[in-house]
């Protein structure tokens, strides 16, 4: 259901949800989830006849000047929601309700509780197993739209593609590649600090770089904005803010450069993208071969760097040691992977 109203949690209330969903709710409680960065999470507990006894509720969180900076992200999600999602083929929660408000400082979602699936945990690296289950809901988000022009047009996605956005999208990464070393230094070590720094000054120059493939990206696809079941291949994927459109290597590079531990990811990546160009081929993409998604996939690898030293240093959440040591595990192993698939050196 779609509706106009954005409700910050402490005024979605019984009334309002009894109005939305369509059906009468007694009361309800609130439990807070999650550590989101840009916005806020909460369980709903519902007392009603029908329906779902629990909803998940997103909404903005932060003061309002925090909430200017990050609303882009905000009308990404309600949009991918409201308007895309329908199309995709992807593992996300049903959508009950999605709000925005007129200046994208309130947002309102009710989603589907996943529970009792589990979130992955940034920084204990994920099985090949889950990899794989990881990699064929990727491809089920990537193939349907795949190379579709009207995807371009979708103004709630994120798109850098002028000139004009591409360069502040390179300072905003200088600076916060900057400020992410300066506030890390120790943790990071030189030779990462260094990689952080030469991959942010590239930022600018890459996004610009020619597309002969495009499709919608989730730009965050890492541990913690995925849900798995019991079964490995029971999997979900949260947190729609970052979505845009781009080359779709670059979802595959974040997940794996930022989702297994370096010896792993080593060890497996060629078996890895393998698999996940099997799952694009088999849902009907064409004319695009192996040798080009590796290709795509060694150049995609600056995607972890950008949105690690973007989202640390502007998130609106409130910075804890989990956060930090979430960023740093982020971080350190994305910027070995640059290294180990000499990854600067195609911007060469």
């Amino acid at each position: 259901m779609i509706m106009t109203k954005a409700l910050d949690i402490e005024n979605i209330d019984a009334g309002f949800l009894s109005e939305v969903l369509g059906y009468r709710v007694e009361a309800v409680r609130a439990e807070k989830v999650g550590t989101g960065q840009t916005g806020a999470s909460f369980r709903l507990h519902l007392q009603a006849d029908q329906g779902p006894q629990t909803l998940l509720a997103k909404v903005a969180a932060g003061e309002l000047s925090a909430r200017e900076r990050v609303k882009g992200g905000y009308a990404a999600e309600v949009g991918f929601y409201r308007d895309l999602v329908d199309s995709l083929d992807v593992r996300t929660p049903k959508c009950w309700y999605a709000a925005i408000s007129d200046d994208h400082l309130h947002f309102t979602l009710l989603l589907e509780d996943l529970a009792p699936r589990v979130a992955g945990v940034q920084v204990h690296p994920c099985g090949l197993g889950q990899a794989r289950a990881a990699l064929a809901n990727l491809a089920g988000l990537h193939a349907p739209r795949w190379n579709d022009e009207v995807i371009k047009d979708m103004t709630f996605l994120m798109n850098t593609r002028s000139q004009a956005a591409a360069d502040f999208l390179g300072e905003l990464t200088k600076q916060s590649a900057a400020a992410f070393v300066e506030r890390y230094r120790e943790q990071l070590g030189p030779d990462n600090a260094e990689t952080l720094q030469q991959a942010a000054a590239l930022i600018s120059r890459w996004v610009m770089l020619p597309q002969q493939h495009f499709s919608v990206l989730h730009g965050d696809y890492r541990l913690d904005n995925l849900m798995f079941g019991e079964e490995p291949e029971d999997v979900y994927v949260l947190d729609w803010q970052t979505a845009s459109v781009g080359s779709p290597a670059r979802d595959l590079a974040y997940f794996l450069g930022t989702c297994l531990d370096v010896e792993q990811r080593r060890a497996a990546e060629w078996e890895l993208v393998t698999y996940y160009h099997e799952q694009l081929l088999s849902r009907g993409v064409e004319g695009y071969d192996l040798e080009q998604c590796f290709y795509d996939y060694r150049l995609g690898h600056l995607q972890a760097t950008m949105i690690t030293t973007i989202g640390c240093m502007n998130a609106t959440g409130e910075r804890t040691a989990e956060s930090d040591a979430m960023f740093l595990a982020m971080a350190n192993r994305s910027c070995v992977a640059i290294r180990d698939l000499d990854t600067l050196a195609l911007m060469t």
